[in-house]
């Protein structure tokens, strides 16, 4: 047997485990130049709040009573393809909350033989490093001697773009929500100056202290009362990668301040992306990133979650800061 978890109502707010369930399933048919594969990880991640909500975006939105879809790493267990062997491991962006799927060929990309866990290509070599690559590199261009500001900083993104500043020269200040988030910033990370924006009581002073010449880069995770204090500190041609903006996901209504003033005055650069918008320079970068954790130059951390019924708790654990680094869910173990 096997066995999937489904969307089956819309979450208003907040998700809750009423809006997902556990449903059995026969293991699906093989087809040509498709592979049948074991899950092993299985990712969890901020934007799967958006695809919960039925409205026009760049992806289209999860259907209800069907299996939800993201990153897996996966092993083959059966293959009708020529590019890959029974026993390889995968990694697909279109993978199910599935314990056994297939993959079509051209939607699955083998694993390189690197000595790190292979969850990694759910992070730091997947989806998010290459999130925080592209907006930290293109968009942010980090110089020696800036200041650089990332919110959401001890998350799968925040902390690879932080390392990456660091690496290009910059001053890094990162905004997390623990103690232990913002000591493991500064000890492990060798962030310049961490701010736990749910103890200070003033967080646009506290970023006033640790920014004394302005902010030139904001890694923008989270949106909302943050982002406006760290917006107001913007200097002279300032870069804002907007990466997300998981302090609104589950709010109905949202409002903030009017920005075009400051943008204009400062001749400030602010730009949307998703990582999609860079797939043509994914392996690549996946090569560079891979190099910097080889050199010790950057280094990572996960929140591994054990048990296929955990996947939806996991999920609802994002948006309550329970994780330090990369939520995934460890779904089986290989054959």
């Amino acid at each position: 047997m096997n066995q999937e978890i489904q969307l089956v109502s819309r979450p208003e707010g907040m998700p809750t485990a009423n809006n997902f369930k556990q449903v059995d399933t026969d293991i699906p048919s093989l087809k040509e130049q498709e592979i049948l594969v074991k899950s092993i990880y299985i990712s969890v991640d901020p934007y799967m709040r958006g695809r919960m909500v039925d409205r026009k975006s760049y992806i289209p939105p999860f259907a209800l009573n069907e299996a939800i879809t993201g990153g897996v790493v996966a092993q083959v267990i059966e293959t009708k393809s020529d590019k890959f062997n029974k026993g390889d491991y995968i990694l697909t962006s279109f993978g199910k909350w599935q314990q056994y799927q297939t993959v079509k060929e051209e939607n699955a990309m083998k694993l390189p033989d690197l000595d790190v866990p292979k969850s990694y290509f759910l992070s730091a070599l997947g989806m998010p490093g290459l999130t925080a690559y592209f907006g930290m590199l293109d968009i942010g261009e980090p110089k020696e001697g800036e200041t650089v500001v990332v919110s959401g900083a001890a998350g799968a993104v925040g902390m690879v773009a932080g390392q990456l500043a660091k690496i290009k020269g910059a001053k890094v200040i990162g905004i997390a929500g623990s103690d232990e988030k913002t000591r493991f910033l500064e000890e492990e990370l060798h962030f310049d100056k961490t701010i736990n924006y749910k103890t200070t009581p003033n967080i646009l002073n506290e970023l006033k202290e640790a920014c004394p010449n302005g902010v030139d880069v904001y890694y923008d995770n989270v949106g909302g009362e943050i982002s406006d204090a760290v917006i107001s500190l913007i200097n002279h041609k300032a870069r804002i990668p907007l990466c997300g903006a998981i302090s609104s996901y589950n709010k109905l209504e949202d409002y903030g301040p009017r920005l075009q003033g400051m943008l204009i005055t400062t001749s400030s650069l602010m730009k949307g992306f998703i990582v999609s918008d860079y797939a043509d320079q994914f392996e690549e970068a996946t090569k560079q990133l891979a190099m910097y954790m080889m050199t010790g130059k950057l280094k990572f951390k996960e929140t591994v979650v054990e048990g296929f019924d955990k996947l939806p708790e996991a999920f609802i654990g994002l948006f309550k800061g329970e994780n330090i680094g990369k939520m995934v869910v460890k779904v089986g173990e290989p054959e």
